[in-house]
């Protein structure tokens, strides 16, 4: 087995900043949108990429947290100044970070990792369980040409038609549906307990999404690990391309402890370890070894 580790992307072109909050709101059940101001981020940051988030001053977290890009804030003439985090309230860290108010000031790290390819896309058709949508409003807003992020811009040719599918445990947890309404995306919901949309699973949404379409479709999928490897179990058999951003932890996210590796297939169809910071988090479907 081959045991060397090619990362596509290092840290390297990351800067690390003490930004003011201007907005932490509420948009769920333990579900909250968090603004910071950092224009040189939010200028080079690209749709699946992440930052660290950091407490200034704290050592309780002692490490940062992973967390995905949302979307970009922009000045009155379309100057990106800041960055949308939407994160769910669930351990020490995020839970402290709720209660975090306009006005108050946090370490950030980035842009981190690779984002999601700009391939074109006739029907881009967004996955996303749990939390998992987080990435998606700044890529729907690239395939329906109505952003552009990067430094120099990314230029992806217009898709025909864009859908979400998006499952939670319940209705109440579900999180900025509006917002992807709102830019034209065919939106698709399933919960767990049938409070809204579909009662079932996601991939549900999914499959009934590919039985229906005649444009050809590519996939992007992020949230629970088991949810991603049924979406691109499905994905393979119709032969559909995918992509998936990985969650796994992180401690530095920019390639050093060697704490986020996953399992990924190289051209020989042989896996070596691969670190989802550095040379992901996204990742071809078809090369994950799902454990």
């Amino acid at each position: 087995m081959n045991t060397t580790l090619h990362a596509a992307h290092y840290a390297d072109s990351a800067t690390q900043h003490t930004v003011r909050v201007s907005e932490n709101v509420p948009m769920a059940r333990d579900t909250y949108r968090i603004r910071v101001e950092c224009p040189p981020i939010a200028s080079h940051i690209v749709p699946g990429q992440f930052l660290m988030m950091r407490l200034p001053g704290c050592n309780d977290p002692l490490l940062g947290r992973p967390l995905a890009l949302y979307d970009t804030a922009v000045d009155t003439d379309g100057k990106p100044v800041g960055l949308d985090i939407v994160y769910l309230a669930l351990g020490k860290f995020t839970r402290r970070l709720a209660k975090i108010a306009a006005g108050e000031e946090l370490n950030i790290w980035g842009p981190l990792g690779n984002g999601f390819p700009p391939e074109p896309a006739e029907h881009l058709v967004m996955v996303a369980g749990g939390i998992g949508q987080t990435p998606f409003v700044a890529l729907a807003q690239e395939y329906l040409s109505r952003r552009q992020y990067g430094q120099p811009l990314r230029e992806i040719p217009t898709a025909k038609q864009v859908t979400l599918c998006y499952g939670a445990r319940s209705a109440d947890y579900l999180a900025g549906v509006e917002d992807f309404q709102r830019i034209g995306v065919q939106v698709r919901l399933s919960t767990d307990d049938g409070s809204r949309g579909h009662h079932g699973f996601v991939t549900d949404l999914l499959q009934n999404v590919l039985n229906e379409i005649s444009l050809a479709p590519r996939v992007v999928c992020c949230g629970p690990e088991p949810m991603m490897e049924a979406v691109a179990k499905i994905c393979v058999d119709r032969d559909v391309p995918c992509q998936v951003s990985l969650e796994t932890p992180m401690a530095c996210g920019i390639g050093i402890c060697f704490t986020c590796v996953a399992k990924v297939r190289d051209e020989t169809g042989e896996w070596d370890y691969k670190r989802t910071c550095v040379d992901g988090p996204t990742f071809d479907a078809r090369k994950i070894v799902w454990d």
